[in-house]
């Protein structure tokens, strides 16, 4: 298995890439994500890795973080799911983006991605809905940080007690307004989540 390749960055042919180490040319495929952050063609470049052997070849997929290469794993354990599939979502949404769509179950944001079809979307919203935050704790964490806190963490667990699910109740506290009490905040998103 290679994990990781450090060499000197060869040819840039998106989404393809080829590292000379030390003579020897590997071809990686990467996500748009980390091509972007490449150096110039002659520079110096580590790439986290995952080596995929399958009847018609060994493929290797080159990622600039390992959170990129974790979400590519978990994204190739979603039935239906190959790598190219994988690496059009990491190219259409950061792993933050993709985290925090998963968290949300924003099925609209995934069928922006070229290639991700409803019935895709709600596939993988529905396979990664738990692993995802496993497998990027450090992610998650910021996902959830990201997400309303302090007061806003009591309306929604007052309107999850009030039978509305998680993707509802984040919504409605989405919509208010910055420092609202609970009791208010609480009034506001249920009127709001009544006109939906």
């Amino acid at each position: 298995m290679i994990g990781r390749i450090t060499g000197r960055l060869a040819e840039k042919n998106p989404p393809q890439i080829l590292v000379d180490v030390n003579g020897v040319g590997y071809e990686l495929e990467v996500p748009m994500s980390t091509f972007y952050g490449l150096p110039a063609t002659g520079q110096a470049v580590t790439l986290s890795t995952h080596l995929a052997v399958r009847e018609d070849g060994h493929f290797l997929y080159g990622f600039a973080t390992e959170d990129e290469r974790a979400a590519f794993r978990q994204l190739l354990k979603v039935a239906g799911i190959g790598a190219r599939t994988a690496l059009a979502v990491l190219s259409g949404l950061s792993v933050a983006d993709l985290a925090q769509a998963i968290a949300l179950q924003e099925s609209g944001r995934l069928v922006k991605i070229p290639g991700i079809g409803k019935k895709t979307a709600e596939r993988l919203l529905l396979e990664l809905r738990d692993k995802l935050a496993k497998a990027l704790p450090a992610v998650a964490g910021s996902v959830a940080t990201s997400l309303p806190g302090g007061d806003r963490a009591d309306i929604i667990n007052a309107l999850l007690a009030l039978g509305y699910n998680e993707k509802e109740a984040l919504g409605a506290v989405k919509q208010l307004p910055d420092g609202v009490g609970v009791s208010d905040g609480i009034r506001q998103a249920l009127k709001g989540l009544s006109k939906a």
